[in-house]
């Protein structure tokens, strides 16, 4: 699903029309990008949406590696990457078995 497929799925189920989804899928992605990205000393950067889960900061401390085509040993500087950690309800929900929604035969009259 992309973006405007999104909006459009956003639109059926809200009854919005498609300008204001689209807004609030903008204002909820710029809000989740400026928590994550701030700089404020004490912010915890994380988004916590219970039940679907958190959006939150993972910092990785620099380290060795390698070059792969010179195998030349290079540094790599520590760097903070955005990850999203599910919820229980959203894990539950995916590993949910289907539904099967086969219909059954009408009976055969005698």
């Amino acid at each position: 699903m992309n973006k405007a497929e999104l909006v459009e799925a956003i639109v059926k189920k809200t009854g919005l029309t498609k300008k204001d989804a689209e807004k609030g899928l903008n204002a909820f992605t710029e809000v989740v990008i400026e928590e994550l990205a701030s700089k404020k000393k004490g912010a915890e950067h994380k988004v916590q949406l219970v039940g679907f889960g958190t959006f939150e900061v993972s910092k990785r401390s620099a380290r060795k590696g390698r070059n792969p085509s010179t195998g030349e040993e290079i540094k790599i500087k520590a760097s903070k990457s955005p990850k999203f950690k599910p919820g229980k309800a959203l894990k539950d929900a995916v590993n949910a078995p289907a539904k099967k929604t086969t219909k059954k035969a009408p009976a055969k009259k005698k």
